[in-house]
């Protein structure tokens, strides 16, 4: 019996480890963590995809403003003389073809000269940087084949600023550079007719001028005519060109009416350089300045 009772017994305590041991356990659910590193990254990305984009609009937007300011200075037929659009350029109207000898001075009405009778021969302005003054009379002559002048004051501009205009001349099809003694303006624009002095070699208006009359049709008298060198036929050599008289010219000098001087007539479109027929009239020239920007 003394057995049998241990032996019931033993069953209970059994039981009782049991179910203390057996007491259910909390589930532990794992969870993941997040993925920082993968988030910073998107974030990184689109934040550039921004910048870059931001980046590019603002640059086609300069670039679609620059090519619409530009485009204001281009000739055309609605649009003839976009030069009347740039503060402070000066238009006057000359008659041309009104040749002088190579002997001969012009008594000009501006400093430099931007119309009237020129010399037989033109300098060569197929993008010419002269390092030394030129005689005027020849430099006028190539404004009537419709190129583009600029002169500048040798003790005002040197250096990086001279090295800027050439940058816009040297190889340029009719575009001329060349110093100019004692220019009561560091830079000073000529075309036919039309004539602009600026202060700084970084002034836009030096571009739309540029831009607005070379080789405008409608603005220079003898379309078609050459600007190559005539240093074949012994009339103007640019390697040796004629020198800038700085003196006043004398009572024997050629007035801006054209009296005394020959009349080249159509010849000029054809590249000619012969004068033919003696000039009569007088210039009946009209002076107009658009005011210059504040």
């Amino acid at each position: 019996m003394a057995s049998g009772t241990k032996s019931n017994k033993t069953p209970a305590k059994s039981a009782a480890k049991s179910g203390k041991s057996g007491k259910a356990r909390p589930s532990v659910v794992a969870t993941k963590p997040k993925p920082w590193g993968t988030i910073i990254a998107v974030v990184v990305v689109v934040a550039l995809a921004g910048v870059v984009f931001g980046y590019a609009y603002n640059k086609i937007s300069a670039k679609n403003a620059a090519q619409a300011a530009v485009e204001k200075f281009v000739p055309s037929d609605t649009n003839k003389d976009p030069s009347t659009q740039i503060p402070g350029v000066v238009v006057k109207q000359y008659p041309n073809g009104l040749h002088v000898k190579a002997n001969q001075r012009v008594a000009y009405d501006q400093s430099p000269p931007f119309g009237g009778p020129h010399d037989q021969a033109w300098a060569d302005c197929e993008g010419v940087v002269y390092p030394t003054a030129v005689r005027s009379e020849n430099m006028v002559h190539a404004l009537e084949h419709g190129t583009v002048w600029i002169a500048y004051n040798p003790d005002q501009v040197k250096g990086a600023d001279l090295d800027k205009l050439k940058l816009k001349v040297d190889g340029k099809p009719f575009m001329m550079l060349s110093p100019y003694p004692g220019l009561d303006h560091p830079v000073s624009l000529q075309s036919w007719g039309h004539q602009l002095k600026v202060d700084k070699v970084d002034d836009e208006r030096i571009d739309q001028f540029i831009t607005a009359l070379n080789q405008n049709k409608y603005e220079y008298p003898e379309v078609g005519a050459s600007c190559g060198s005539l240093a074949a036929e012994g009339l103007f050599d640019p390697a040796n060109p004629p020198k800038f008289d700085p003196s006043k010219p004398g009572k024997d000098a050629i007035p801006m009416s054209g009296e005394g001087a020959t009349n080249q007539g159509a010849a000029e479109s054809q590249g000619k350089a012969t004068p033919t027929a003696p000039a009569s009239g007088k210039s009946s020239a009209k002076t107009t300045t658009t005011k210059p920007s504040s």
